[in-house]
């Protein structure tokens, strides 16, 4: 019986999860068919990769988004940002329905590239291609001064992650090589990115 029990959990577990990433990517084509402009295609793809991260691993208090230990999100290819949009609303942050429906109009909490200082849950501004990415690398590094600086054996106040979605044009821009190899040089841990 615990067989078929654990089973049907996986089973409505597996359901759940389709259905989650199926509901980001209809969120995110909603809005950039209402607003006639946007790209909808990375949004879609990368849903069930956002959503495995945002549901599964990262740890974060929608109702704190400052909260300094929490895993932070990069969508480095900014103009991607109705996945961002659709995570920040689906996870419990601020933005309302109203909040995605008025996606890329002025004064809108959802510009059409994320703007850390104007949305609730937006880590950083990212516009140019490969932006997001090199400032994740100054994130970590951030991340791991402040671990050396305050951890203790036993007590680990910072050991958060930075999880990046870029794509092709941000890996080819030279401050993205430039960032990474940085990244690499000094051994910093904690930075994960998906392509």
């Amino acid at each position: 019986s615990g067989g078929a029990d654990s089973q049907r959990n996986r089973l409505n577990d597996s359901q759940v999860d389709k259905l989650s990433v199926n509901t980001i990517r209809l969120l995110s084509a909603d809005m950039v068919q209402a607003a006639n402009s946007g790209h909808p295609g990375a949004p879609m793809g990368c849903a069930p990769m956002a959503h495995a991260l945002w549901a599964h691993v990262m740890k974060y208090n929608p109702l704190n988004p400052k909260w300094p230990n929490r895993d932070r999100f990069v969508l480095s290819n900014g103009h991607a940002c109705a996945l961002l949009y659709s995570l920040l609303h689906l996870s419990g942050c601020e933005l309302t329905m109203d909040d995605l429906k008025s996606f890329r109009k002025l004064g809108s909490k959802c510009p059409g590239h994320p703007e850390n200082f104007h949305t609730a849950g937006v880590e950083v501004t990212t516009g140019p291609l490969g932006q997001g990415l090199s400032m994740a690398v100054g994130m970590v590094l951030a991340q791991a001064q402040a671990a050396a600086t305050y951890n203790k054996d036993g007590f680990p106040l910072f050991d958060s992650h930075t999880f990046v979605i870029c794509g092709d044009g941000c890996l080819q821009e030279g401050v993205t090589s430039e960032a990474c190899s940085l990244a690499g040089h000094l051994g910093l841990g904690g930075l994960i990115v998906l392509w």
